[in-house]
């Protein structure tokens, strides 16, 4: 899972399958897996109602939040039904933190009153709706060039000058597709020489 968008409603946007990979959201423990590893939920929160029905209502709003940002990539107005949807589950109340002390007595973060699915839910359509309503967070707002990939980030590097959605990831695999096509042209232009 990939969590270095600048935000956590891209980090939603980006389980979806980029370089045909498998769904980021397949099941319920993917699901949690990335509700942890999005700081919605501390570590070891029981999740008893997580179920299928999580899963589907996530990906409802993936696809809610991706509509709304790529039409504010493209300079487009939003499409309206996408827009209500991402406001209805904005509206709703995030869930609570709580500081509550663990078995060695430090204190940890734990989700007040219970998971609810509408409230991490809640949680991530607002920070869509700071994101799509804030004009400094849309004009860093980047597709990845890597090839294959569209995956979306904000730009917040010195210079506002990343190209890729991860330097690792798409980053490398330009390194390596630069790289072997210096080899080849250096291959090429050395037969043409014998």
């Amino acid at each position: 899972m990939w969590f270095d968008s600048g935000r956590v409603c891209l980090d939603l946007l980006a389980t979806s399958a980029p370089h045909g990979d498998a769904e980021g959201i397949g099941d319920t423990d993917e699901l949690r897996l990335w509700l942890v590893g999005a700081g919605l939920v501390p570590d070891r929160t029981p999740l008893a109602r997580l179920g299928p029905d999580w899963v589907a209502a996530f990906r409802r709003l993936r696809a809610d939040v991706d509509t709304l940002v790529r039409a504010a990539l493209a300079g487009a107005g939003p499409e309206e039904g996408a827009l209500a949807r991402v406001n209805a589950a904005a509206a709703g109340p995030p869930p609570g933190l709580c500081a509550v002390r663990d078995r060695e007595g430090h204190l940890v973060r734990e989700l007040c009153g219970g998971v609810e699915c509408a409230g991490l839910l809640a949680a991530v359509a607002r920070d869509a709706v700071e994101l799509l309503t804030d004009p400094g967070d849309l004009a860093l707002l980047r597709t990845c060039e890597g090839d294959g990939c569209a995956r979306v980030y904000l730009d917040t590097s010195r210079g506002h000058r990343r190209r890729w959605c991860s330097s690792e990831l798409c980053g490398n695999r330009e390194r390596v597709a630069r790289h072997r096509r210096r080899v080849r042209t250096a291959v090429g232009a050395g037969a043409g020489e014998g």
